[in-house]
């Protein structure tokens, strides 16, 4: 018999993440062949804009893994939207995954009230949606190769 608890607990989370990817790498030649290769482990990726008064005025953050890109977060401070510095943090993070961590490809969601055109116009296709995530809303899911 088992006992189902619903309780936040970071060590179990930690514990279930470690058996799962073990038996992920143990099923998939695939995830096998990445061990070894700087493409293994899953890195953090930001890239930050400052204004001049050292506030926030935007920033990217996302994470490297089997030579992809995955982007989290964009954002850009009200006053700084239509100024170029979406393209720039994303330009930065997808030349830093392409540099200095061999990504060949870039991976992100979005909602459609948010920036589906702004990524489509930076060379990003729409490959999948997800109607009413949340309610009365679309997420779309979006890649890109780079080269």
């Amino acid at each position: 018999m088992f006992r189902l608890e619903t309780e936040v607990d970071k060590d179990r989370r930690l514990l279930l993440g470690e058996r799962l990817h073990r038996s992920n790498r143990e099923r998939s030649p695939e995830l096998r062949a990445l061990l070894a290769t700087p493409a293994e482990h899953e890195l953090p990726l930001e890239v930050w804009a400052m204004d001049d008064r050292g506030g926030l005025a935007g920033g990217l953050t996302g994470r490297t893994w089997a030579y992809w890109l995955h982007v989290d977060l964009l954002w850009v401070d009200d006053l700084h939207r239509g100024s170029g510095l979406g393209s720039q943090l994303l330009a930065e993070a997808e030349r830093v995954a392409v540099t200095d961590r061999a990504c060949t490809r870039s991976r992100l969601e979005t909602w459609g009230f948010q920036a589906p055109g702004f990524y489509r116009k930076r060379g990003y296709e729409v490959i999948g949606q997800v109607d009413n995530y949340p309610p009365g809303v679309t997420e779309f899911i979006l890649t890109k190769t780079f080269g």
